[in-house]
């Protein structure tokens, strides 16, 4: 018995993996490249425009320098005290 080519059949495949590893053979919801339950639903993913996603910029290369620059002044600072403290 030969299966004929049913629309459902030549549709696009959820690109999502299962728990298994394997690929979800459910289809992509029309376009998009998930399926319905992988988030392919209308209303699903972030809004435009979402504010929850900003970065704060604390892990920054600027940032981590000027900690930096911060710590080693402290650590100098203590130095210098120390110094004075037991030349009194």
């Amino acid at each position: 018995m030969q299966h004929e080519q049913l629309p459902m059949n030549r549709a696009s495949r959820c690109g999502a993996r299962t728990r298994r590893g394997k690929p979800c053979r459910s289809p992509a919801v029309r376009g998009k490249r998930r399926c319905r339950m992988h988030g392919g639903a209308p209303g699903s993913g972030a809004p435009i425009g979402n504010t929850n996603a900003l970065r704060h910029g604390h892990y920054t290369a600027a940032a981590i320098a000027r900690r930096r620059q911060l710590s080693e002044l402290i650590r100098s600072a203590r130095a210098t005290l120390a110094n004075i403290e037991e030349q009194s």
